[in-house]
This record gives structure tokens, C-alpha cells and sequence, in this order.
């Protein structure tokens, strides 16, 4: 007679992976958060600042940048490898053309990767599709004349 024992029953990965999933969403919202946070200075009137230190507009445009993040980073990123992988392909079937990958990663390596309150007040634009500077050094120059 012959018996299988079951493999299914293994309480200690199902937690463990629960365990670096609750890790990984709490490390996303410390980068994502926090930063934003410090990075704010106080300019309200003495009126409006609260005795922490801050005023709740201002608490409020950096949850809803928190949370807007939150749902927008996993997007941009995946976007953005994604682009990576289909430049890099772009690249080698071109023979090495170097200006069509650059075309794929400009548009979708760069752009807004984090929302801002300044973003969701309309101070800043938020661009999912990337946008090459205007001083790159890698556009092409114009043709010399040919001698005559």
C-alpha cells in the first residue's frame, strides 16, 4: 500500500509570506509618507496653525497625497519596467539604434513617480508619460553642410 503525505499543510510559509507582504506595504508607506511630511514647512497664519505645529488642510493634502500614491506608484512602476524591457527589445532588433529605445525609456522611465500635495492642489503637473528636457544632450545635432 501505497501512501502520499500532503504538502498543503505548511502554516509557517503561508505566515511568512503574509509576514514580508505586511512588511513591504508598511516600508512603501514610510518612503511614500514620511518624507512628504518633513519636507513641509509651516506658512499658515497663527490662526489657522493648530498647536502641533500644523494646519489640518495641510494634514489633509499629505494623507490624500499618501493615499493617491498609493494607488498610483504600483502603475507608473510597472509602466515604467515594462518600457524598460520594450526599449531595451526596441534596441536590439534595431541594430543598435540607440534613438528608439531613448524615445521608449524617455517616455515611460521618466514622469511623476510620487504625488505630491502640490500636485493635487495644481501647482505641478503630473506627467505619467515622460517628457525629455529640453537641454538633452543625447538630441541629435543637426547634419554638417556637405563640402563643396
Amino acid at each position: 500500500m501505497i501512501t502520499y503525505s500532503s504538502s498543503s499543510n505548511r502554516p509557517g510559509k503561508a505566515s511568512s509570506f503574509k509576514l514580508v507582504v505586511v512588511f513591504l506595504l508598511l516600508a512603501l508607506c514610510t518612503v511614500t509618507i514620511v518624507p512628504s511630511a518633513w519636507s513641509q514647512a509651516s506658512t499658515g497664519s497663527a490662526s489657522s496653525v493648530s498647536t502641533e505645529g500644523g494646519d489640518t488642510s495641510s494634514a489633509g493634502m499629505q494623507v490624500a497625497a499618501g493615499a493617491s500614491t498609493l494607488l498610483y506608484f504600483p502603475l507608473k512602476a510597472v509602466f515604467a519596467i515594462s518600457g524598460g524591457i520594450v526599449g531595451g527589445l526596441a534596441y536590439a532588433f534595431s541594430g543598435g539604434n540607440e534613438q528608439v529605445a531613448k524615445s521608449i525609456w524617455t517616455t515611460s522611465l521618466y514622469g511623476t513617480y510620487i504625488i505630491t500635495p502640490d500636485h493635487l492642489q495644481g501647482n505641478r503637473p503630473i506627467r505619467f508619460l515622460g517628457v525629455a528636457d529640453s537641454n538633452d544632450a543625447s538630441a541629435p545635432a543637426p547634419a554638417p553642410e556637405p563640402i563643396r
